[in-house]
């Protein structure tokens, strides 16, 4: 189990490495050629590509399975750059927050739809003519390549794109290279973009560690694995309308203090399971983690729209992603270098809670740009 454990902590750190490493510049070649869809098309046909060809994997062939892992991985954070990107031209002014909220949201609904089937396939393989549970995983991963490219021919087929005309492939490359090194100094004059990603990168990082170390630490205290998988249907059916409330109130009462409020449940929610100790009570912290997840995930992207000038979308989004995965991979460690220090996965669980405050404290130093520029009209945000 330790083994296993480790060589998927490796293959999560290299698909996060490269998106570390390339947002930015992907981010950049887009905007420099305006072929956002094209960028985001070839992405996903690499991502839908190499998670159904998970289906093909034996049993005890890690080297291949984390192979077409990192793979697949690539292509979902890849193709996420510039399916955020497109926000700010499918949102109209004042609007931003419920689109992004909306979309989130059937996310959650479609995702869960299909968990729920593939659970369903695990749990009872002979329904569904399967020879048994392994076989019933193998197949979930091909109905996730055919639900993924399937819901994704609307957004090619409807959504515009914003292609440059007269912009050569070579020259939108070099245009995006000259855009990356300005994107740098340009964060200066852009000041509460900058600041609004530095907190977003600490309680992200709280987010991202509990979304990844729930059912693990539910295991670590003895929980049953059907209770974990019913937890984690929870949490897909609560986050469908709690994101739709998340951008109504977002709309009303400002992006920053629903955010205030999403990550301080999120700082209750590593308090409470300190304490827990039954599946009844593992229930209960899934239901709250679906109330706050997606909203504080969705007003985090509409909020950073706001700062973001529309011909940079991809290149700011880039950024933006960049931060969002690479947080995932502090937070695991934090939990793991506390729980091993001090023998308590419990403790583990809750320091998680200090990345999410330090979020906090520096998202009080952001400026909400509508109520700057009534301030100062004209003022750079």
């Amino acid at each position: 189990a330790v083994q296993s454990t480790a060589r998927l902590g490796f293959a999560n750190s290299l698909a996060s490495a490269f998106l570390l490493m390339t947002a930015p510049l992907l981010g950049a070649l887009a905007d420099g050629s305006g072929r956002h869809k094209g960028f985001l098309g070839a992405f996903t046909a690499l991502g839908v590509a190499m998670t159904a060809s998970l289906w093909l994997v034996g049993e005890g062939e890690w080297t291949a399975a984390a192979t077409i892992y990192v793979l697949a991985s690539a292509g979902f954070s890849g193709a996420i750059v510039f399916y955020d990107a497109l926000i700010v031209s499918v949102s109209r002014p004042g609007r931003v927050d419920e689109v992004s909220a909306f979309g989130f949201s059937l996310g959650y609904v479609g995702g869960g739809l299909l968990f729920l089937l593939n659970v369903a396939m695990t749990l009872r393989p002979q329904l569904f003519g399967l020879a048994g549970p392994a076989e019933a995983v193998r197949l979930s991963f091909v109905t996730v390549a055919v639900w993924w490219l399937a819901f994704s021919l609307p957004l090619f087929r409807n959504v515009p794109g914003r292609p440059k005309p007269g912009v050569a492939a070579a020259a939108g490359v070099l245009a995006g290279l000259r855009a990356l090194r300005r994107t740098f100094v340009e964060y200066r004059a852009h000041r509460m973009a900058g600041l609004f990603l530095l907190a977003y990168f600490f309680y992200i990082d709280g987010v991202h560690t509990i979304i990844r170390m729930a059912v693990d630490y539910g295991m670590s205290l003895g929980l049953p694995s059907e209770s974990l998988i019913v937890a984690l249907l929870i949490t897909q059916f609560v986050g469908f309308p709690a994101a739709l409330a998340f951008g109504l109130a977002a709309g009303r009462i400002g992006p920053k203090p629903a955010l205030y409020f999403g990550v301080a449940v999120y700082v209750g929610v590593t308090v409470y399971a300190y304490f827990l100790s039954s599946a009844a009570e593992f229930y209960v912290l899934a239901a709250v983690v679906g109330l706050v997840q997606g909203g504080v995930q969705a007003i985090s992207r509409s909020l950073y729209a706001r700062f973001v000038p529309a011909e940079k979308s991809g290149e700011f989004f880039g950024f933006f992603n960049m931060l969002g995965r690479f947080a995932a991979i502090i937070g695991p460690s934090l939990v793991a270098v506390t729980g091993l220090l001090t023998g308590s996965s419990r403790l583990g669980i809750l320091s998680v809670a200090a990345v999410l405050i330090a979020g906090m404290v520096l998202l009080g130093f952001v400026k909400d740009p509508r109520s700057a520029n009534a301030r100062a009209p004209g003022a750079a945000s």
